[in-house]
């Protein structure tokens, strides 16, 4: 609002490096903003995959109001798309007021139409458009705070659940060690990807988040006696830890591997100042799904939101 109480005009333009740190700066301090709002993503992907990013922001009176970042991501098996944000759990708008919300997403399907894609889709925590396609059935994100210590975190896990694995998981003589480049991560996340007939991305993905975020983003491999077993690229972002990309060798399991890389990473958040611990999303009726709630996660809903252009139903992600 102005001194009159009118109500500020609101514009949407496309964003450019030069804005990267203004950017950053709003999605910061806005509750909506993420880590996958940050301005780099959209960079790491040109540079990793060559989808086209196209990031929008929004200004008021001088100043951001809003955010997407959006990519224009192409596949001759899922299709054409306009992401926000690809490659990534969460995404969506973050913005101060609903003027600028809308804004940003009626420009957003503005340009899904002039790039011709088969939808727009905005991958929101919680449900923002009765009159678009949803999908919030598909995916749920896993978040809570982390016990105050060792045993309170064993202890916040159900009898009936892992807890038992995960006590035993101390008696493996496994380390937790953390790695300085992505080589015995990725080797470990191949192996996990392949075992479970995903494709794996190239290792240059990885060390290009790595280059691009530095010290947000860290690798935690979990060895045994043979090497390495289970590993983690994890990033801290406002009070969490979230493990976003994690794999584990089939012999991980005898050894409960798994269990003792987030046991091991819940401590390592709390040593850098973190409250929660996100485990990011899974797909209902999946073992992952299932894994979660065994450590005590309660699963929320994410809402997939699609606005249509040339698609007649939202486009199936299944690899």
């Amino acid at each position: 609002m102005d001194g009159a109480g009118a109500v500020r005009a609101v514009t949407v333009r496309a964003a450019s490096a030069a804005d990267a740190a203004a950017w950053d700066a709003f999605v910061a301090g806005n509750a909506d903003g993420s880590f996958f709002h940050r301005f780099a993503w959209g960079q790491v992907i040109e540079a990793s995959f060559g989808h086209r990013a196209h990031p929008l922001l929004a200004e008021s009176g001088g100043r951001i109001t809003g955010i997407v970042p959006l990519v224009h991501k192409t596949s001759r098996l899922f299709g054409d798309q306009l992401i926000s944000n690809a490659f990534c759990s969460y995404g969506g708008v973050a913005a101060a007021d609903e003027t600028s919300r809308l804004a940003l997403e009626n420009a957003a399907v503005e340009l899904g139409q002039r790039l011709g894609v088969g939808s727009v889709e905005f991958r929101n925590l919680t449900p923002r458009r009765d009159d678009w396609h949803a999908k919030r059935e598909t995916y749920a994100r896993f978040r809570r705070a982390i016990p105050k210590d060792e045993a309170a975190i064993i202890k916040a896990v159900s009898s009936k659940g892992r807890r038992h694995e995960l006590k035993k998981s101390l008696k493996q003589g496994l380390r937790f060690e953390r790695h300085d480049d992505v080589e015995a991560f990725h080797d470990v996340l191949a192996e996990s990807y392949r075992n479970l007939g995903t494709p794996i991305y190239a290792k240059r993905y990885f060390q290009n988040l790595l280059a691009a975020f530095g010290e947000a983003f860290e690798v935690w491999v979990v060895s045994g006696a043979d090497g390495p077993l289970a590993a983690t690229m994890a990033f801290f972002d406002k009070g969490d830890v979230h493990p976003y990309y994690t794999g584990g060798r089939a012999a991980a399991r005898q050894v409960q591997a798994n269990d003792h890389l987030f046991l091991k990473l819940m401590q390592r958040g709390q040593q850098r100042g973190s409250t929660h611990f996100d485990f990011g999303r899974s797909k209902f009726g999946t073992g992952s799904f299932d894994y979660k709630c065994h450590w005590g996660f309660k699963p929320e809903p994410l809402s997939y939101e699609y606005k249509l252009i040339r698609d007649a139903a939202p486009p199936i992600s299944t690899p």
